[in-house]
């Protein structure tokens, strides 16, 4: 019952609705009630022999005219009840995106993608589930029951009343066991299903890997394994959820021994006429579905209670990354960077230190180093994906911890080493993130990132269709449209964090040569692996584990000893080098 307490909010702001449905269903329960007792008075009209042919006929047209209103008011209450209900589904699910869309990687890497897919579906389902189908049978069978009991007392015999609810309370106090076991049960259930979810995203998005590698029994055999794990917690679910009925359905059927036994004793002592007791069976039976919708509610609600749970363990998880109050003012300005130390979450070690530079409008930054010497991690910082340990990141001369995230990010546009495209047309891709774009400004962005001509080499052109994650596309093509993307923005910043490692040497020159153009203006920061692209730079920063080990520009540094230096001159000689062909390959290795 702890979800009505939880979902209080909702009630208070909706109780229109709750209230109207739930006075037309004691207006419901009210009507019911007639049926039994003019059943009672049509059999002791026609055992005594006082009741003619027409009054038989009117007293069941009276019955079937409350059937009708009953019928239509039972439509009126679901569309209210169920209506309002509904609306809950949309509002969690809207707060549930926009809390995954609030939080940075820190959030993502406690969270995997399946398990937040299934709190957002499957998890909201039975919270929505339990407040219209819970709210219902709670009231209806209260409603209902109570009316049922007052009507058996008062209109017939207490004193039958009173030995038919004997069983009662025992169902109650065994119904009450049973929500307890199935609140934990069902909690680790949907765990499983989480992880059930997380399998089969994680098998589905990698499913070219797992073909090339011949992995296809072996993932089967791990989705069977999940599988397995996932069917017998909800097993056990349905073993406690088993147990409800059979133990109302005796609970009842001991009411209406008891019913029997005593009424029929009363009938022969001439306490009770037959029509009296047919009425009391009549509305004993009544009372399986107030029984019946107890038990369900109960099954529903700690269903709905479990799952809510998990819904708000993550409404209530704050950012990381605090959200600043000051609006940046208009224009572009310098991006000064000092950075003491900084070590990502649960890590002691320090992933970036000693790190400074300023970089004024029109500059174009070069970032390079090994593998893991903290580029990319610099570029999450200037995105405020993560803040700064010891430290700090101005522009404007304002820290990026007291602008506004939203203002900021106005300012950025990036491109990531991992490009993401969406199931839709090349067109909508590139307009991504300017939706009112027309078609010859995405064209012109298309030709700064050298893709427009691959482009229009696709069946559809710009209305061609790329599939789940530009499946169609290879990756050089995805990682140009990711910067026409960008460059579509007309940001102030834009950061290209190894965008340019799927694209040949000569499409990276037009590229460059095209971003110098556009960003006469701009601040441009490129991290590369490949160090022809950083060679027009304003400067070069060199990384090694996590601090700036060499600066300056690329005639500098390509003669200065040190990392920068030697990778220049290797790149320079495998560039040289003609690559054999496959059978050249072939004749060296028999060889």
């Amino acid at each position: 019952m702890r979800l009505f307490a939880q979902l209080g909010w909702y009630f208070r702001r909706e109780w229109r609705r709750y209230l109207g449905a739930v006075a037309l269903l004691i207006i419901i329960a009210i009507l019911q009630l007639l049926p039994p007792k003019l059943v009672g008075v049509i059999v002791d009209g026609i055992t005594e022999k006082q009741m003619t042919a027409s009054g038989v006929l009117a007293w069941i047209g009276v019955i079937l005219v409350t059937g009708i209103i009953v019928y239509l008011l039972r439509y009126l209450w679901r569309v209210m009840l169920f209506g309002a209900s509904y609306q809950l589904a949309v509002e969690l699910r809207e707060s549930f995106y926009r809390q995954l869309s609030r939080q940075h990687p820190a959030f993502y890497l406690r969270h995997r993608t399946g398990d937040l897919i299934a709190r957002a579906t499957n998890d909201v389902d039975r919270v929505v589930f339990a407040a219209g189908e819970g709210v219902l049978t709670l009231v209806d069978s209260l409603v209902m029951g109570c009316a049922v009991l007052i009507v058996m007392s008062t209109q017939i015999s207490w004193q039958l009343t009173l030995l038919s609810l004997v069983p009662m309370p025992i169902m109650a106090i065994v119904i009450k066991h049973y929500g307890d076991q199935l609140h934990q049960r069902f909690k680790s259930a949907q765990a499983a299903f989480s992880s059930l979810n997380d399998q089969a995203q994680e098998s589905l998005t990698s499913i070219r890997m797992i073909k090339a590698f011949g992995l296809e029994d072996h993932q089967s055999n791990q989705f069977a394994d999940v599988a397995a794990d996932a069917g017998a917690k909800n097993m056990r679910v349905a073993r406690v959820d088993a147990r409800f009925d059979p133990t109302i359905y005796i609970a009842i059927g001991m009411a209406n021994l008891l019913a029997i036994g005593g009424g029929g004793w009363m009938v022969v002592n001439g306490l009770l006429t037959l029509g009296q007791l047919t009425s009391f069976v009549m509305y004993l039976g009544l009372m399986i579905w107030p029984m019946l919708a107890l038990a369900w509610m109960f099954n529903i609600v700690e269903r709905g209670s479990a799952a809510y749970g998990r819904i708000r363990s993550l409404l209530d998880e704050a950012p990381s990354v605090v959200d600043g109050e000051i609006e940046l003012p208009a224009g572009r300005a310098t991006l000064d960077v000092n950075i003491v130390n900084f070590h990502y979450p649960e890590n002691s070690q320090p992933a970036l230190h000693d790190v400074h530079f300023s970089l004024a409008p029109g500059q174009m930054l070069g970032l390079c180093g090994p593998t893991g010497a903290g580029k990319s991690t610099l570029l999450t910082l200037i995105q405020r994906q993560f803040d700064v340990t010891e430290g700090e990141l101005c522009y404007h001369q304002l820290p990026l911890v007291s602008i506004r995230l939203d203002d900021w990010r106005s300012r950025i546009a990036v491109v990531s080493q991992t490009p993401f495209l969406f199931s839709d047309t090349v067109a909508q891709n590139i307009a991504l993130g300017n939706p009112d774009a027309t078609q010859e400004q995405i064209e012109n962005a298309a030709k700064l990132a050298s893709v427009h001509e691959d482009i229009l080499r696709l069946p559809q052109g710009y209305d061609t269709e790329v599939g789940e994650r530009g499946v169609m596309l290879s990756g050089g093509q995805k990682q140009r449209i990711s910067i026409a993307r960008a460059l579509l923005l007309d940001a102030e910043i834009l950061i290209l964090d190894d965008a340019l490692s799927a694209v040949d040497g000569r499409t990276e020159h037009d590229i460059l040569h095209n971003l110098r153009q556009w960003g006469e203006y701009r601040t441009v920061i490129i991290s590369a692996h490949r160090l022809s692209a950083l060679t027009e730079a304003s400067e070069i920063l060199v990384f090694n584990h996590g601090t700036v080990t060499q600066r300056g520009q690329h005639e500098k540094l390509s003669t200065e000893p040190g990392w920068y230096r030697d990778m220049y001159r290797y790149q320079q000689l495998e560039a040289a080098l003609d690559v054999p062909e496959p059978e050249s390959l072939e004749i060296i290795t028999n060889a």
